[in-house]
């Protein structure tokens, strides 16, 4: 008898019959908008009403009393207790959420106490006092401007950090409020933990100065028109800055940024809008200027049809990309699958390109968001090899007084201490005139709760010594 080889085909069928088992099994992401009136406040709301931006707006919730009338008795008095025991005493965020926003939290099931407390977006956008850490709420070295934006504003609100790019903030306000917001000493209302700071300029005055900077300064190339959220500056201002922009001869790139496409997309699919933006994209096209949008999800329940069709449209008037700006933050996306299934989430259904996931900044009362560098590390090696390499998102950690910098690109680690070491290669404005600027060593810290023994006494220690209280 003569043996064979097996034939390819052979091969072929056998491993597509019985597939080696993959750490991650990919599914395609079927987006689901959850059934709001499920919420006994909102049982009788119409999909028009849904669909429009202006309700949406007008029913935000914005206090626990309004959060109860919504939801009804599945939130239960212990949960809002929690919650108001966190305004009170660790917010640096208020409230406010618009419809949309709460009906991602717990899709799929009336409000009920237990689903609400393991939810991740109910995590990081509805915090309550029982998820801050009770020893390290903030970290010693947390602040309130923890990258020192304004510092290096070369006009009230146009910050010049790196050479060829700036962020232009146009706006404090955004249509929701996430608790770990890194520019929460500026954006929203005053919390009774923190008084916000406030633009001075009138908005006219303001915009006028920042194009006369840029006009002035060639070497900038690339725009993030942000705020806030751009979705909360009135369109017609919006278009006429970004036109402005784009009679820049030196403005290549305009990227806007708004979480309002994940929060309250119905804003992003008014036709005033959609109309506002195809005019924009046919003069930067025209130009040859690159104009995107940013958003920032951060679980993949978020990506629901009505987000999927907002990104769509905008991708269909003309913009070049749609991206997605995430957060690392724990207990909501900090694991392989979740990260995965999100990106898979806003590929497969908004048409979205993952970009970046940030750690946490280092603001007050975040600690029990943010995860050590060495998880981050991890993490950027488990996602590899699963989606198309222009949608594998970079894991970033953003440096004070340094910028964006890769998880794996730290100098050094001391990982008992939980302090990693950088450093750059360009100047800030702020040190365009220190020859020491590119030899000097700047650090990020890792929550004191996730270092080992030795490194909590340190800390302990230290703290002391820093003044800070827990």
């Amino acid at each position: 008898m003569v043996s064979r080889s097996p034939r390819a085909g052979d091969v072929l069928a056998d491993t597509a019959a019985d597939p080696l088992p993959q750490p991650y099994a990919y599914r395609r992401h079927e987006a689901v908008e959850p059934d709001w009136r499920r919420f006994p406040g909102w049982r009788d709301v119409t999909e028009q009403q849904w669909r429009d931006a202006q309700w949406q707006r007008a029913h935000c919730v914005k206090s626990v009393a309004q959060l109860r009338a919504v939801a009804g008795p599945g939130l239960d008095d212990v949960f809002l207790a929690d919650l108001e025991a966190d305004q009170r005493e660790h917010a640096t965020m208020p409230i406010l959420l618009p419809p949309h926003v709460l009906n991602t939290i717990a899709p799929g099931t009336p409000p009920a106490t237990a689903a609400w407390y393991e939810d991740p977006v109910r995590r990081y956008m509805l915090p309550v006092a029982s998820d801050r850490q009770p020893l390290w709420p903030s970290h010693p070295l947390a602040s309130r401007d923890s990258l020192h934006e304004a510092e290096m504003w070369a006009v009230e609100g146009l910050t010049h950090r790196y050479p060829t790019k700036v962020l232009a903030e146009l706006v404090t306000t955004c249509p929701q409020y996430c608790g770990h917001c890194t520019r929460m000493d500026l954006v929203g209302t005053s919390t009774p933990q923190v008084t916000k700071y406030r633009f001075v300029l009138r908005p006219a005055d303001r915009l006028d100065r920042m194009i006369d900077y840029l006009r002035a300064t060639p070497t900038v190339r690339d725009v993030v028109v942000s705020g806030g959220d751009v979705a909360n500056v009135p369109w017609p201002r919006l278009e006429s800055f970004v036109d402005r922009l784009l009679d820049l001869d030196s403005v290549r790139d305009i990227r806007l940024a708004s979480k309002g496409l994940v929060g309250l997309p119905q804003h992003w699919l008014a036709p005033q809008v959609l109309d506002g933006v195809a005019r924009l994209s046919d003069k930067a096209r025209s130009r040859g200027v690159g104009l995107a949008l940013h958003t920032h999800a951060n679980a993949a329940q978020q990506i629901t049809p009505l987000v999927a069709e907002a990104s769509r449209a905008l991708l269909a008037a003309g913009l070049r990309d749609v991206r997605n700006q995430g957060v690392l933050l724990d207990g909501v996306n900090a694991t392989p699958e979740a990260l995965l299934d999100l990106c898979f989430a806003l590929l497969d259904s908004a048409g979205v390109q993952p970009y970046y996931f940030y750690l946490c900044d280092l603001i007050p009362g975040a600690e029990h968001w943010r995860i050590p560098l060495w998880r981050a590390q991890r993490l950027q090696r488990s996602i590899m090899g699963y989606l198309p390499g222009f949608a594998t998102p970079r894991l970033v950690c953003d440096v004070p007084y340094v910028g964006k910098r890769w998880v794996d690109q730290a100098d050094g680690y001391d990982r008992e201490r939980g302090i990693a070491s950088w450093t750059k290669n360009y100047r800030t404005t702020v040190e365009h005139d220190d020859p020491a600027a590119l030899d000097r060593v700047h650090h990020s810290y890792d929550p004191v709760h996730t270092l080992p023994e030795e490194g909590r006494r340190w800390w302990e220690s230290a703290r002391t010594l820093i003044g800070a209280a827990p």
